[in-house]
């Protein structure tokens, strides 16, 4: 085992801040860019009252992030309300949907009961490691299908300790 394993343990905190001063995105500055991703899928622009509606917001905030976001490049905005994804908007948002429905999927298989509400809670924290790791798992399970019986067959027998 590593001694030295507790020198690198942080809080919840310490891992938010190390990976904002590596220049990550917070967890909400990706919900905004991943709902604008949609819309821009959709309609191909985004206007700041559709965010704040989706997101629950108010516009003003909606605005302060969207600024936030084009000043980090992931967004052109224009005073007329319209928000146009950069490419590398479009590449991060791309990434974002990647990540969330591969958690989403990874919790729907393992028999989760609300996999939407859950991925929303922990796709923040998960690594482009992490989850092209789950995407593999997903892929390989999906490839061999027995496993998925076999899955439910040994939490049918074996006793929950919850």
């Amino acid at each position: 085992m590593n001694e030295h394993k507790d020198e690198n343990f942080r809080t919840v905190r310490g891992y938010q801040m190390k990976s904002r001063k590596e220049g990550h995105l917070t967890p909400a500055q990706e919900d905004y860019l991943e709902m604008a991703y949609r819309l821009f899928c959709r309609q191909g622009y985004v206007r700041v009252g559709q965010l704040s509606e989706l997101l629950h917001v108010k516009p003003s905030s909606a605005s302060k992030m969207i600024l936030k976001l084009s000043q980090l490049s992931y967004l052109d905005y224009d005073r007329y309300e319209i928000i146009m994804l950069t490419e590398k908007g479009k590449e991060m948002g791309a990434y974002l949907i990647f990540r969330h429905e591969t958690a989403e999927r990874f919790l729907h298989y393992i028999g989760c009961l609300n996999p939407l509400e859950e991925a929303e809670l922990i796709e923040h924290y998960l690594s482009r490691e992490t989850v092209c790791n789950l995407n593999d798992l997903l892929d390989f399970l999906k490839a061999n299908d027995q496993l998925k019986d076999n899955l439910k067959s040994f939490k049918l027998n074996r006793k929950n300790p919850l």
